[in-house]
């Protein structure tokens, strides 16, 4: 049900944490001119008469997008952001972890009366195993510390399906595993919004579709919608009887109806994404115009939702991105990404006109800042990973293989996709001799391997813990046969249909290659010639033995032709798989290498 709340809730203690240290920030560019409104305008004081207060008052919004239920520091590539120096070069920078980004957030309120912290969807989800272990309470019981106000779904909300989700917002302990402490599991002390996700018998939203921020006077609406994809890359029983509808047909409607309550502030929490022109989380994405430096869905949806909506705080591409984009009207509009797991903050000023109880657009300004890890730990957030990490410990720690060097997850084909498809061919191999290659979805790939010791297991040491966070959606490993023909074309689809403007390239298992030219468009791309299994051109007639996640197995990420496979086997989990491969292949003595991902010839 539509829902207005106001700030103050009686289950939280807002914003009381003193902290010493200064958050360091990096500004980036994407203000608007503040020159429409009187010079004092920022201060909130420039004119007296409505109900004692300025007439402006600059509210803050701090938003954050696709934690993904890293309490912990990520590792690796997960752990970093790049950042473009004055002079063109760019540096890395360690960033990420709940107890630094509620040092960060706590910090930046301070000397803010009027602040609103909100999120783009996927919290939990696709969560290290500390999270993911317990089915994501830590992540929720670690957002209400950090005094989340309002976030939308995401698709990873849906990973267990609907009744789990109504669990994380409104509490109780889980249905099969019960309690894990001796408290119950309270919920979430914030609404998760889901206006576009529609119970297929009722035809109504499954969880509030919009939310509504007060203090003293001040109405800001929030508007969450989640993806109108989210079917495509869910697995089937995660949206079962649910129907999700067009993410700017939603937020109109919705942004009517708010207006007809008389708010008439809007924010849409949409979690969907672009994908800026640069790596750098503070490049001029407003270079050389608005909306020059971004691509992608969230161009399409900016362009095209009314412009009764004042900002968009989006996710999902974790990518990091302050950009405007012209509304429907032709008025510039911030768009905002904070990148994933943790390591950015977008800060967001929003000037409030007392007199039209609207957002005036022309002085909005926003910036995306880094969740540095010099900054002095939140204890609240350290006393709450130690208690679950007590209890994960004995499951985590335990070792499962020994690697050389960093397996990375980057790239067209990555050195740790290669490690996981041949880990699948070879489980394959386990329950039918016959099986003759593995695909692997990129995106079920969630982090690196990493080298250095992320506990006390000491360099190289791959526990148990590393592995769910690889590889945390528990999917099944299936066998299918398929006809050469349709191999050839789910290849094809990597590239074409869904997957065209954004490519998806499956990982491969050894013996399978192939050349990717970029130089061409659509299907083409992938030169039907050169695919070869142990240098024989594939027959498209003859029959083979295809391992696969159940998730693609089932024609997820834009495959529908895993779908049309035959004689299914069923598997043990994914990450039985991986952590059988990596114990039958490495030991302390004879680490695995990482591979030289050299499967797939690109062509650019």
């Amino acid at each position: 049900m539509p829902a207005t709340a106001p700030s103050h809730r009686p289950r939280r203690r807002r914003r009381t944490t003193r902290l010493l240290a200064a958050a360091a920030t990096v500004v980036t560019a994407g203000a608007l001119a503040a020159a429409a409104l009187p010079a004092s305008a920022n201060a909130g004081e420039s004119r007296r008469g409505h109900g004692g207060h300025g007439r402006y008052q600059d509210v803050q919004l701090l938003s954050f997008n696709d934690l993904h239920g890293n309490l912990e520091p990520p590792t690796g590539s997960s752990g970093r952001v790049t950042e473009v120096q004055p002079d063109g070069t760019t540096k890395t920078i360690d960033a990420g972890g709940i107890e630094y980004l509620a040092t960060h957030l706590r910090e930046a309120r301070k000397g803010n009366r009027y602040s609103i912290t909100a999120a783009g969807g996927d919290m939990v989800g696709a969560s290290p195993l500390l999270s993911g272990l317990f089915h994501d309470e830590p992540t929720i019981e670690a957002l209400n510390k950090l005094d989340l106000d309002v976030t939308s779904v995401g698709n990873h909300e849906f990973d267990e399906g609907a009744r789990e989700l109504a669990r994380l917002q409104n509490g109780g302990c889980h249905p099969t595993e019960g309690c894990y402490t001796d408290e119950e599991f309270e919920g979430a002390d914030f609404p998760y919004l889901a206006a576009n996700v529609l119970d297929e018998k009722t035809k109504k939203p499954i969880l509030k579709p919009y939310w509504v921020w007060k203090q003293k006077g001040v109405k800001v609406g929030f508007i969450g919608v989640t993806l109108e994809g989210t079917p495509d890359i869910v697995s089937a029983e995660g949206v079962k009887g649910l129907a999700f509808k067009d993410e700017v047909e939603t937020i109109n409607k919705y942004a009517k109806e708010l207006q007809r309550q008389g708010v008439k502030s809007i924010v849409a929490l949409v979690h969907e994404g672009g994908f800026p022109a640069s790596s750098s989380y503070n490049y001029d994405c407003d270079s050389p115009g608005a909306g020059d430096g971004i691509s992608g869905p969230i161009a399409d949806i900016a362009k095209n939702v009314t412009p009764q909506v004042d900002a968009l705080v989006t996710g999902h591409t974790h990518a990091a991105y302050v950009c405007t984009i012209p509304d429907p009207a032709g008025k510039p509009r911030m768009v905002t990404s904070a990148s994933s797991f943790g390591r950015l903050y977008t800060d967001t000023t929003l000037t409030y006109d007392r007199a039209t109880g609207d957002i005036a657009r022309t002085a909005v300004k926003s910036a995306n800042h880094v969740v540095t890890r010099d900054v002095p730990k939140a204890p609240d957030m350290t006393r709450l990973i130690d208690r679950w990490s007590t209890l994960a410990a004995p499951i985590g720690n335990r070792a499962i293989g020994y690697v050389s060097g960093d397996i990375d997850r980057g790239g067209t084909e990555s050195p740790l996709g290669d490690l996981i498809a041949d880990a699948q061919l070879a489980y394959g191999k386990t329950q039918d001799p016959e099986t003759d290659l593995a695909l692997m979805n990129p995106g079920g790939i969630r982090a690196p391997l990493t080298y250095a010791a992320s506990g006390g297991e000491g360099d190289g040491v791959v526990t148990y813990a590393e592995g769910f966070t690889v590889q945390p959606f528990a999917n099944t490993v299936n066998l299918k046969d398929y006809t050469g023909a349709q191999l050839i074309q789910v290849l094809k689809e990597q590239v074409s249909g869904p997957n065209e403007a954004a490519p998806k390239i499956l990982q491969i298992s050894s013996g399978l290659t192939y050349t990717l030219d970029l130089t061409k468009t659509g299907a083409d791309r992938v030169v039907t010639d050169s695919i070869r299994l142990d240098g024989a051109p594939i027959d498209v007639n003859a029959t083979y033995r295809v391992a696969s996640n159940s998730f693609l197995a089932g024609g997820g990420d834009g495959f529908p032709t895993l779908n049309e496979g035959t004689n299914e086997l069923v598997g043990a989990d994914d990450l039985t798989a991986l952590e059988q491969y990596l114990t039958a292949n490495s030991s302390a003595a004879d680490p695995i290498e990482p591979p030289a991902a050299d499967r797939i010839t690109i062509v650019q």
